[in-house]
């Protein structure tokens, strides 16, 4: 049997899905799977046990093409991707992103059985057009990893355990020991790693609340505070790890994804929005605060046992408050791992 998973983005939304290659993997061993991914996203799937193939695309690029060359360059890639996709003579095809353009490529793969969401729980209601078994996923499955594993079960397949396989990189592991190594970081040290980043503004937390909270972990919980950061994120960063009083946190290099798992292993704690770092750590078994306002962390929250989440009361990451951060992290760094926990007050 030929399967073709389509997740193409963004990286949080991988790693959700992950779960699914592993369950699928292990109902139906002598399965080929293979996953159709945005290139930007496709290394979070490299070196995937289960996957026998990561088919790459570019549809934020299809999208800008406005010149006649890159017109023509999009249509001809286009026309590959049909190409290789009828070629790989899929049975099945599941569209776990729920949108218009993953129906497209859901149904361009040819695959005579194409599984997707109801019409009621995807993204765009549009994308049921394009699958011909579509799954209402059981109201216990309440967060979007279990949401994505109902998919699989129109296959017979059920996921005994929830798996995440990310990538790993020695020499990049080797090249953030040497950079903790150098600002004075040591194994033994209580590592909290912060993400001021997201890819939406109404998701991030304030800045002058990340400073506020980095300077209270260095001063009141003995702490060592590491600032991570992203694209355009650099000056968000240097506000948090400040110039007047040096010590309360140290930035953090720039990183490229085996870079920053490398980072999130080494840490005791990390403190983030709903992002893509928040996702990665908690599927490495990372001890994770998720800070949310706007979406909820009921569905989005950091995944499995040890992690917390604050959800603001009015939906709002302003409204999130920094003692009740601050008390939690506190918490994780004193405390043994616990269950998950339900959405926390953000007072």
């Amino acid at each position: 049997m030929n399967i073709a998973l389509v997740k193409l983005s963004s990286i949080g939304d991988v790693v959700h899905a992950l779960p699914v290659a592993a369950a699928l993997h292990a109902a139906l061993p002598q399965a080929r799977l293979a996953w159709i991914v945005e290139r930007r996203e496709a290394a979070v799937l490299r070196g995937h046990p289960s996957l026998s193939e990561i088919v790459p695309v570019d549809t934020r690029g299809w999208r800008r093409a406005r010149t006649p060359l890159a017109v023509a360059e999009t249509t001809g890639a286009l026309v590959a991707l049909g190409r290789h996709l009828r070629a790989s003579r899929f049975d099945v095809a599941i569209d776990l992103q729920g949108l218009v353009k993953s129906g497209v490529i859901t149904a361009a793969t040819g695959a005579p059985l194409r599984i997707g969401f109801s019409a009621a729980h995807c993204r765009e209601g549009l994308n049921a057009l394009f699958t011909n078994q579509r799954v209402a996923p059981p109201p216990v499955a309440r967060h979007v990893v279990d949401r994505y594993l109902s998919l699989v079960e129109p296959l017979g397949a059920r996921a005994r355990a929830v798996e995440f396989a990310l990538p790993t990189d020695e020499a990049a592991d080797t090249r953030i020991g040497e950079f903790l190594m150098r600002v004075g970081l040591k194994p033994r040290d209580r590592l909290v790693v912060l993400n001021p980043g997201a890819g939406r503004p109404d998701k991030r937390w304030p800045i002058e609340c990340f400073r506020s909270l980095a300077r209270r972990l260095a001063d009141e919980a003995g702490a060592s505070v590491l600032v991570i950061w992203g694209p355009n994120e650099l000056t968000d960063a240097r506000t948090i790890v400040g110039t007047e009083t040096p010590g309360h946190a140290i930035l953090a290099p720039p990183t490229n994804l085996d870079e920053l798992l490398a980072v999130l292993r080494r840490a005791s704690v990390v403190v983030a929005a709903d992002t893509g770092p928040l996702h990665l750590a908690a599927a490495l078994g990372t001890p994770c605060l998720g800070l949310y306002g706007p979406t909820t962390a009921e569905r989005n929250g950091p995944y499995g046992h040890g992690h917390r989440s604050l959800q603001s009361p009015d939906h709002t990451m302003a409204s999130l408050g920094i003692d009740p951060v601050f008390r939690v992290v506190a918490e994780l760094l004193d405390g043994p791992a616990t269950d998950q926990a339900s959405p926390e007050s953000a007072r």
